[in-house]
C-alpha cells in the first residue's frame, strides 16, 4: 500500500497542509515548508510546529507518508563557489526545517552545471552539498528527484543519480524520487516499456533507494526534455503507466505525489489511483 495525494498549499500556515490533503481524500501528501520563491524564511513558530504535528496525527499522516520539496532556487551543482555555498546553506536550512517538523525526507532537484563546468565536476559538487547538509542535520533523508534534462540540468539519467549517491558518505540517508513526466521527457519510455525502464532503474540504482514518486502525465513526447505536466490520462502518457505503478508490488509504502496542474481533478485522480493499487 502506497500513500497517495497531491502537493498541497501551506497558505495560512504550514499546519494547514494536512487539512488540505485530507480534503482531497489523500493518504499522503507533499508540501513546501516555506515559500519556494524565496531563499530564506523565518523559523517555523513552535505553535505552528505543534499544530502541524497534531493535524498530521489526527488525520493519519505519519512522516513516511509526507514528501516535502525544497525551493527550486537551489542549485548545489553550480560553478560559482559563492553561489554554491549559499545554495548549500539554503538546502541545509530546508533539511533542518524538516527535522524540526518531525519529517524524515526532503525531495530536491540535483542541480545544474550551467554549461560552465563538466558534468562530473557538477555531480561531485552536488554530492558535497548533500554531505554538508547531512552532517548538520539528523534523521532526514536527502531524496534526489530525476529531471527532464532541460538545459544544463543534471539527474535526468539514472547513472547521474547513481554517481551522486555513490559519493554520499551516509548511504542510509540518500534516496530517489522518480517523476513520471521527467522520466518520459528524459527518454525513458514508461508508456511502451514500463518493465524495461523499471528493470534499468533497479539495475543502476535499486528499488531499495526509491523513497517516493511524482505521478504526472506529460504534455510533450518521449525524449523531448520538456518538463510540462498534464493531468493524469490527459497527456502523452495516458493512464496505463500510472495503473502499472500502483499495481507494482516492488513499489510499496512510499508517497506517490500528484503535481498535476488541475487542482479540481486531484480528488478524482487520488480516488482512481487508490482504488487501483495493490
Amino acid at each position: 500500500m502506497n500513500f497517495i495525494g497531491p502537493h498541497v498549499s501551506i497558505a495560512g500556515g504550514i499546519e494547514n497542509a494536512p487539512l488540505n490533503a485530507k480534503s482531497y481524500g489523500a493518504t499522503g501528501f507533499a508540501l513546501f515548508t516555506k515559500s519556494q520563491r524565496q531563499w530564506t524564511a523565518p523559523p517555523i513558530a513552535p505553535e505552528s510546529i505543534a499544530r502541524f504535528q497534531e493535524n498530521c496525527r489526527t488525520n493519519g499522516y505519519s512522516p513516511e507518508k509526507i514528501l516535502p520539496h525544497d525551493s527550486y532556487l537551489i542549485n548545489l551543482g553550480g560553478p560559482d563557489p559563492v553561489k554554491r555555498k549559499n545554495a548549500t546553506a539554503a538546502f541545509t536550512a530546508e533539511m533542518f526545517r524538516c527535522q524540526v517538523l518531525g519529517l524524515t525526507m526532503l525531495n530536491f532537484h540535483p542541480g545544474s552545471h550551467l554549461n560552465a563546468i563538466s558534468e562530473q565536476e557538477s555531480l561531485a559538487f552536488i554530492a558535497q552539498g548533500i554531505n554538508s547538509a547531512l552532517e548538520e542535520t539528523e534523521n532526514v533523508t536527502a531524496v534526489l528527484e530525476n529531471t527532464a534534462g532541460q538545459g544544463s540540468n543534471l539527474g535526468f539519467r539514472f547513472e547521474q543519480l547513481a554517481e551522486i549517491m555513490g559519493q554520499v558518505k551516509d548511504a542510509s540517508r540518500v534516496g530517489v524520487c522518480l517523476d513520471t513526466c521527467h522520466l518520459f521527457a528524459a527518454g525513458y519510455d514508461i508508456k511502451n516499456d514500463y518493465e524495461g525502464v523499471m528493470a534499468e532503474f533497479d539495475r543502476v540504482i535499486g528499488f531499495s533507494f526509491l523513497r517516493g514518486m511524482h505521478l504526472n502525465d506529460a504534455k510533450a513526447d518521449c525524449a523531448s526534455h520538456l518538463d510540462r505536466h498534464a493531468p493524469l490520462g490527459q497527456g502523452t502518457l495516458g493512464w496505463e503507466p500510472f495503473l502499472a505503478i500502483v499495481g507494482d508490488k516492488r513499489i510499496q509504502n512510499i508517497p506517490l505525489i500528484l503535481e498535476t496542474p488541475d487542482e479540481s481533478l486531484w480528488a478524482s485522480e487520488v480516488q482512481r489511483l487508490t482504488t487501483a493499487q495493490v
